[in-house]
């Protein structure tokens, strides 16, 4: 039988939805077979974004239909009809089938919807009865009560129940109250375990996009253009301003996060917030709200249509309007990267993850998905968080990564470019930079130092002071300078650059780590059921026979240190002494010298793809391998086959490709392709962390 936990609270805008994230979260790290459960969902056209976002963020294999009980439409009739048992039964019925194909199901209880918050208690209360949930009772610590009388009130209320309970969260509390909370609830606490959690005003702030949704406003023709993807409305509205005064003192009285909300015949507050996306020194709106129907002119239009921020419309009147914003609740969705991960962080730095995973007794899976890849990254690189440089300022997705980045605690970040030209961008994509360092190389103090050191290090080839100084302006240089004296632990670039721009620097003074005859790079194949480690697919040509050898073991300690077992395959055309020439030869010969170097390590080669990877093949061309048909580092011949290889893979078979990591470098800088993606940012920030723990 699965495991479970019922995740419920006391009262309404408790913040459970982030409690039952993070569970999820935690969980999917280790288990293959996660289930999300609602017992009651709100009923209506839009299917329920908490599971929409467990599916879509997790990968679940259930259907929606079977991730819930009744409607919260369907649960009022019978309750008004005094059905209480009906309820429970068809909540069972759901559950039960749920848990048939799941290692653990998280059940999250129903919102609070009805006027009596104690019956919606109760009501979850006898549903965790009934699935044979222990209880994780979360309390609003926001609502006014004191902490402690509602941790005591919600034990005896369960105990009442007789239901199992397994803990508590106290969510919300003003930060600097948090760690008298936690000294107030020492005392209180039984066999259970109880955590605080602070208050994160960012949880609480709606977007533009649901404010949009709310209201039913149109977004203004063209506002979204640029991104097809839609981002742009995926910002949090941190203050909302009605212009009713002249456009002086209107922007006199904007601040940065404001949705502004005005009559759409009022073009001077138009013309206004467009004005003040022009200097850096001022405000940056979070978006505009334009109201009563009015039509704009078509100048006014146009200008409209480059704006850097959303526009929507609506012919509600503008007090209406107004009225309306503070009424939308805020709720996780799949595509609220960012306050996913301000989420997590609050989660993951307020309980103890190695305890609740002792409590479920659920120990490391023999192979690693995707999900459980991506979180060790994240887990690992936060265990000693390192300073990471990011040269390319300039493009949305590293300052959308970096963003996430601070907000799940994972690395202490520095962000090259224009110190204000980055602010503004940041600000303007709805995003919170302030934890980050943002410094200029081109007026920067350090640059005729760094400059100096660099001349040093390449005047036997020719290199001016002059040249190095100039050089120096450039922000992948100055980057991995920085790297080179330790002022940071890492440099991630590429997103705007060639490789070869990316790694240049590096090969000139940073160089190879002794004993490493040449740097090569992996990419980290995530599958649906593993993780494949390919090299070297980004950075040599055509490695000869020690090149080859050593591609292949420092790919097998690159995979190995993040906890997948080597078993290297060297791949040719052909398999074990099937063939012969010279291609094939120097791939014999080089398996071998693997060998000889390493003994500990499994490899084997030459062996073609199908061979290394598929066990029913393998046994037929090489029954006696102990790598064959188990492969998990897969060694190309070279830059043309590697390259073609994992592409085909990810674009073939949907497969997530990490990369490319270089190693073998004395310290670590990575690469990233030019059509990444921000979670490519974030894994790839989150790899270069790891391997600096590992290089200090």
């Amino acid at each position: 039988m699965a495991q479970s936990i019922y995740i419920t609270a006391m009262g309404p805008s408790s913040g459970k939805s982030v409690v039952a994230l993070g569970f999820v979260e935690m969980l999917s790290a280790r288990l293959q077979r996660v289930g999300f459960f609602r017992p009651i969902v709100r009923g209506g056209a839009e299917p329920d974004p908490q599971i929409e976002l467990m599916r879509s963020r997790y990968q679940l294999r259930s259907d929606y239909d079977r991730m819930h009980g009744p409607s919260a439409e369907q649960a009022s009739a019978l309750i008004a009809r005094g059905e209480h048992e009906e309820i429970e039964r068809q909540v069972l019925l759901a559950f039960k089938e749920l848990e048939r194909e799941c290692d653990f199901v998280v059940c999250e209880g129903s919102d609070f919807l009805g006027a009596a918050p104690a019956l919606d208690f109760d009501l979850n209360a006898n549903l965790a009865n009934q699935l044979g949930c222990p209880v994780l009772v979360v309390v609003n610590a926001a609502a006014g009560g004191d902490a402690v009388e509602e941790v005591q009130l919600a034990r005896e209320l369960l105990a009442r129940k007789e239901c199992e309970l397994f803990g508590a969260i106290v969510n919300r509390v003003a930060p600097e109250a948090v760690r008298e909370v936690e000294m107030r609830l020492a005392p209180h606490t039984g066999e259970e375990w109880v955590y605080v959690m602070p208050e994160n005003d960012e949880l609480s702030r709606p977007t533009v996009e649901e404010i949009r949704r709310a209201l039913g406003a149109r977004t203004l023709a063209g506002v979204d253009g640029e991104r097809p993807d839609g981002q742009r409305l995926d910002r949090d509205v941190r203050d909302v301003r009605v212009a009713a005064m002249s456009a002086e003192h209107f922007i006199d009285d904007l601040a940065d996060g404001t949705l502004v909300v005005v009559p759409g015949d009022r073009s001077d507050i138009v013309l206004a917030c467009l004005a003040c996306t022009l200097s850096p020194a001022l405000p940056a709106v979070a978006g505009m709200l334009l109201t009563g129907g009015f039509r704009l002119s078509d100048t006014v239009s146009r200008l409209l249509r480059a704006a850097p921020f959303p526009v929507l419309e609506t012919d509600e009147r503008t007090y209406d309007a107004a009225a309306a914003i503070p009424q939308v609740r805020p709720v996780l969705r799949p595509e609220g990267e960012r306050r996913i991960a301000t989420a997590l962080g609050v989660f993951e730095r307020s309980v103890d993850k190695v305890e609740l995973q002792m409590r479920f007794t659920v120990k490391r899976p023999a192979r690693m998905t995707p999900t459980m890849f991506e979180y060790e990254l994240i887990e690992r690189a936060k265990a000693a968080r390192r300073h990471i440089v990011l040269p390319e300022g300039e493009d949305d997705r590293v300052l959308r990564a970096a963003d996430i980045l601070l907000r799940r605690g994972v690395v202490a970040l520095t962000v090259l470019g224009d110190h204000d030209a980055v602010r503004a961008r940041a600000l303007a994509l709805g995003l919170d930079l302030s934890q980050a360092r943002l410094l200029d190389p081109l007026s920067s103090p350090e640059r005729e130092r760094y400059g100096a050191v660099y001349h040093e290090l390449r005047k036997h080839k020719g290199l001016t002071e002059e040249g190095a100084y100039d050089a120096l302006g450039d922000a992948t240089y100055y980057g991995t300078m920085m790297v080179h004296l330790g002022e940071v632990d890492g440099m991630v670039s590429g997103a705007a650059h060639t490789t070869g721009d990316t790694i240049r620097p590096a090969f000139e003074f940073i160089k190879s780590r002794p004993g490493v005859s040449v740097v090569s790079s992996v990419f980290f194949m995530c599958l649906p059921d593993r993780v494949l480690v390919y090299g070297d697919c980004a950075v040599n040509p055509r490695p000869g026979v020690e090149q080859l050898a050593d591609i292949a073991i420092s790919s097998a300690d690159t995979a190995a240190a993040f906890g997948i077992e080597p078993r290297i395959a060297m791949l040719s055309y052909a398999t074990g002494d099937s063939a012969k020439g010279e291609q094939v030869d120097a791939v014999r010969e080089a398996t071998e010298a693997v060998r000889r170097a390493r003994g500990d390590l499994k490899v084997d080669g030459p062996i073609q793809y199908d061979a290394a990877v598929d066990a029913t093949v393998a046994k037929l061309k090489m029954p006696d391998s102990e790598v064959a048909g188990s492969a998990t580092v897969f060694i190309f011949p070279d830059l043309d086959t590697g390259n073609v290889a994992y592409k085909a893979v990810q674009r073939s078979s949907g497969a997530l490709a990490i990369g490319p990591v270089l190693q073998g470098l004395r310290k670590p800088v990575n690469d990233l392709s030019r059509g990444c993606a921000v979670a490519d940012v974030v894994n790839t920030v989150a790899i270069t962390a790891i391997q600096a723990q590992a290089a200090s």
